[in-house]
């Protein structure tokens, strides 16, 4: 693994309730220390396409970069190589569904974080999230690409307005849709026992945060139990959409 970082890791996604087909892709990946979810969109199953693209490039290209010698040798910064991932994904996908009709405007968000020298970096396109548990208090680490989040960034509505309005699932901003995309990208301590989460919207539409606070409180020993808990809980608030719920934890 690189850098030597230790994780440990669990991944459960779901088709929900109302879907017939997941369209969702996560990934843990403990030979790079790489966790990820793609929520695809568009289409007679090309959001499944653009998700599947989007998770493969981006582990190679992860998994080539940290496996490269001069990387290693330099102590190249991660943020780079995780944005050069994800621009290569956009690519991918872009390029995709202009040779293919059926996949014609299709795309995906993507959110991600890669543990490193014991610090995580974090990227993301689109409304997947990114939260951190640390000693007992949850943070949402990412901010939405979404109409619904930026009229309240810009002050046109208030949250209360904006839930009664607009519509949660028009995202602002995917991979696939333009030759280029704009990665948010950040990067944090990561210390161990710290539980990281990435999710779909599926989860956090269906789920609220205090919820997801208190489900991660309680179940947090351990992972696959809180994850498993986590998807349930979005299925029984109606389950209107495919779910994933990705946890990961350095340890000691």
């Amino acid at each position: 693994m690189h850098k030597g970082v230790e994780l440990e890791f669990a991944n459960v996604s779901d088709t929900g309730l109302k879907r017939s087909n997941n369209e969702d892709s996560a990934v843990t990946d403990p030979q790079s220390g790489l966790m990820l979810v793609a929520d695809g969109m568009g289409g007679y199953k090309a959001g499944e396409v653009a998700s599947a693209i989007a998770a493969k490039v981006v582990l190679d290209d992860v998994r080539a970069g940290l496996g490269r010698r001069e990387f290693l040798a330099s102590g190249a910064d991660e943020a780079g190589l995780l944005r050069s991932a994800i621009e290569s994904a956009n690519r991918h996908i872009y390029e995709t569904a202009a040779k293919i009709p059926q996949c014609r405007g299709m795309g995906t968000t993507i959110a991600a974080v890669l543990f490193a020298r014991g610090r995580a970096t974090v990227a993301h396109v689109g409304d997947s999230r990114v939260y951190r548990l640390r000693d007992g208090r949850l943070s949402q680490v990412t901010t939405d690409h979404s109409l619904f989040q930026e009229l309240i960034d810009k002050g046109y509505l208030t949250a209360e307005e904006a839930e009664a309005t607009t519509p949660r699932n028009l995202v602002t901003r995917a991979l696939g849709i333009d030759p280029e995309v704009k990665v948010d990208i950040q990067q944090m301590d990561s210390l161990p026992n710290d539980i990281f989460l990435v999710c779909s919207d599926g989860l956090t539409d269906m789920v609220s945060t205090e919820d997801i606070h208190l489900t991660l409180d309680r179940y947090g020993a351990n992972l696959q139990t809180a994850a498993r808990e986590l998807v349930e809980l979005a299925n029984a608030g109606g389950g209107r959409d495919k779910v994933s719920v990705v946890l990961a934890r350095p340890l000691p």
